[in-house]
């Protein structure tokens, strides 16, 4: 029982033990003498965290594929693409990073960072991208 025990890191508990140990010895064991077992041998399972669901948001708006994976530009300021980052830093703080890149060379055409991602993060990018 404690090497199944270890080699399953502990996420079993008496249940889950039981049911391995019958399949392994063909033998019906019950599950309130493994229970006894575990609770002697001191063997406690891990409790998993549960993680949180999130809801996904409708997009406001869905732009047209205009560039049909035609990833590459001929000249400078042909294409360019956006994309925003999320960032964790500190106990539960996010910060967004929002970037214009030109495809042509790669080159990073404009950047903006805030603290909420949000249409008007991208609109400050795409402004400060037009204004040079």
């Amino acid at each position: 029982m404690k090497t199944l025990h270890e080699k399953v890191d502990g996420i079993f508990g008496y249940r889950q033990m039981t049911l391995h140990m019958n399949r392994k010895f063909e033998e019906k064991l019950n599950h309130k003498r493994i229970y006894r077992l575990m609770k002697v041998a001191e063997l406690r399972s891990v409790i998993r965290v549960k993680r949180k669901q999130y809801k996904r948001s409708s997009p406001q708006h869905v732009a047209e594929n205009l560039l049909n994976r035609a990833f590459t530009a001929k000249k400078p300021n042909e294409k360019w693409v956006t994309d925003v980052t999320e960032f964790k830093y500190g106990e539960s703080k996010k910060a967004y990073l929002s970037a214009i890149r030109d495809l042509y060379d790669g080159s990073i055409i404009s950047y903006v960072l805030g603290h909420s991602n949000n249409n008007q993060l991208v609109f400050k990018t795409l402004d400060q991208a037009t204004a040079l």
